[in-house]
C-alpha cells in the first residue's frame, strides 16, 4: 500500500475486528466491519450527505463497472500512479468477470503526485464520451509510479482516445470532475484511509493490495456476513 500521510486512524471496539475465514488472505490484511466502525462511533466524521454510507455507494457521478445490479457492491480508492493498485486489477477483473453479479464502484483517488490528478481529471472526462473505463485501464496498464503526463497522453491514444478532445472535456466539466475528486477524498478520509489501494467489499473495509484468492474470500465472508 502506498502511504501517503502519517496519520492515527480510528480506535475501532473489538467488535469492529474481523478475522478472514481462510489462509489465502495475507495475515496481515486488515479487514475492518464497516457496521462496526458506525456502531463505534467512528462514523461522527460523516455526518454531511456527501460523507454518507448512501453517496459512498450510490453517488451518482461515480463511475459504475461490473454488474451495475449485483447483490454486492466493491467500492475501490486507487491512484493511477499506484503500483499496487495496478497488481490488484487484473485479479479482481477476474473475479468480476466469473462472478456476475458484483457491483463495482470507482473511486478516483489522486494522492500521490500532480499526474495523478491529470489522471483522474481525464479518465473522468472520459464518461462524457461513455469511455470512463476504457480510460481507467489504459491508465492502469502503466507500470511503475511516477508516471508523466505525457506519458498518460501516450497510453490513452494508443487506447484509441483523441487526448486534445478528452482534456477539453475535461476543462468544460471542470467544476463537476473537482467537486467529484474533493468529495472522494473526504469520503476516504471520512474511513480513515492511509493510502491505496483500499476496497470497501460489503460491510468489509480491506485496506490492502488482494491477489484472486483474497478478493474471493473477501466476497465470500461478505455475502455470509450481509
Amino acid at each position: 500500500m502506498h502511504d501517503w500521510r502519517n496519520r492515527t486512524t480510528a480506535v475501532l471496539s473489538p467488535a469492529a475486528r474481523y478475522m478472514p475465514s481462510s489462509p489465502a488472505l495475507d495475515r496481515r490484511t486488515v479487514l475492518l466491519s464497516v457496521t462496526a466502525m458506525i456502531a463505534a462511533g467512528f462514523a461522527t466524521r460523516l455526518h454531511a450527505d456527501d460523507l454518507s454510507a448512501e453517496m459512498i455507494l450510490n453517488d451518482p457521478d461515480t463511475p459504475v463497472g461490473g454488474n451495475p445490479q449485483g447483490d454486492l457492491t466493491i467500492v475501490s480508492f486507487f491512484d493511477y500512479n499506484c503500483p499496487f493498485c495496478k497488481h490488484s486489477v487484473e485479479p479482481l477483473n477476474a473475479v468480476l468477470a466469473s462472478d456476475g453479479n458484483i457491483r463495482h464502484v470507482y473511486k478516483d483517488w489522486p494522492i500521490l503526485a500532480q499526474s495523478s490528478v491529470y489522471g483522474a481529471r481525464v479518465a473522468l472526462a472520459a464518461r462524457y464520451q461513455d469511455r470512463y473505463q476504457d480510460a481507467y485501464s489504459a491508465l492502469m496498464r502503466i507500470d511503475g509510479s511516477g508516471i508523466s503526463e505525457d506519458r498518460m497522453r501516450q497510453e490513452l491514444e494508443r487506447a484509441g482516445f483523441d487526448t486534445k478532445r478528452l482534456e477539453a472535456d475535461a476543462t468544460r466539466h471542470h467544476a463537476q470532475i473537482a467537486t467529484l475528486l474533493k468529495r472522494n477524498n473526504a469520503q476516504a478520509e471520512g474511513l480513515g484511509l492511509r493510502g491505496t489501494p483500499a476496497f470497501l467489499i460489503g460491510q468489509f473495509l480491506v485496506a490492502s493490495a488482494l491477489d484472486e484468492a483474497g478478493f474471493r474470500q473477501v466476497v465470500k465472508d461478505a455475502r455470509k456476513a450481509s
